[in-house]
């Protein structure tokens, strides 16, 4: 148990370099796209979860089994996908949103609400042509089908985004295929930063997806400490903490200049 723990604190001491870095690029990320319109970033962020869901699955599939001598497949696609798409959705999601409230950035603005106010007044004005609305059924149900295809933030009411349940096409396919990498070629070679850049800006297109409000010097500065702390912890807890408490093996050591799964010795 003591050697388990000292492997965790060791990686999350060496995984904060990278962990800085990587949130110092979202920032960069962001100050890019900040004008860019909602469907942009949703379409970033429904490419760099799922890149993230499947780096996830690899590490914690493969840590687990190289670690574990008892093991089967259904154990392992378990570990993996359980570990892959909770932590990823806490990484690039739930902590994400929890940072944009509290600093505001998720609150639409004036013109926002405006917008939106205006939306229900067309609505009420429309309640006095009610004898037409069936002459309009086909083109309500087109504008529903539209409306459904657009990101959450579009209608003004910013809320979590969970890939894995609005985008499950995308992220439970990548769990499972990180998965099966994992259980073929459990000692991959990936470099760890890349796993925390991709995380990083999953992180970041989930906060631009829900800012209403003009990015100040300020905000990027608390935005970069969201960032950090969504990557940080969760990364370190699917990658290393989460398969090794299902590990029976009383000696562990673990890499931290690749990806673990590449370092790890029984």
């Amino acid at each position: 148990m003591q050697s388990k723990l000292s492997a965790m604190v060791m990686e999350l001491r060496h995984h904060a370099p990278f962990t800085i870095f990587g949130a110092v690029t979202g920032v960069a990320a962001m100050l890019l796209f900040t004008k860019a319109p909602p469907e942009v970033n949703h379409r970033l962020f429904q490419v760099f979860h799922p890149g993230h869901v499947i780096l996830s699955a690899i590490v914690t599939a493969s840590l687990f089994r190289l670690h574990e001598t008892k093991r089967s497949f259904l154990t392992v696609l378990v570990i993996g996908y359980i570990g892959a798409i909770g932590v990823a959705t806490i990484s690039d999601s739930v902590l994400p949103f929890l940072g944009e409230s509290f600093l505001g950035v998720a609150v639409p603005t004036h013109a926002g609400l405006h917008e939106h106010g205006d939306g229900h007044e067309g609505e009420a004005a429309g309640e006095d042509e009610h004898d037409h609305e069936h002459d309009h059924e086909p083109a309500a149900l087109a504008q529903t089908g539209a409306e459904a295809e657009r990101p959450p933030q579009a209608s003004g009411k910013p809320r979590i985004h969970l890939g894995f349940i609005e985008d499950w096409y995308l992220v439970n396919p990548a769990a499972i295929l990180g998965v099966l990498i994992a259980w073929f070629w459990p000692r991959t070679k990936f470099p760890h930063a890349g796993h925390v850049l991709i995380s990083t800006w999953a992180s970041s297109f989930h906060v631009l997806m829900n800012t209403h409000r003009e990015l100040t010097p300020m905000l990027f500065v608390g935005i970069f400490l969201v960032l950090f702390i969504a990557v940080w912890l969760p990364c370190c807890v699917s990658d290393i903490i989460f398969p090794l408490l299902f590990v029976r093996s009383p000696h562990l050591h673990v890499g931290c200049h690749h990806h673990p799964a590449a370092e790890v010795h029984a």
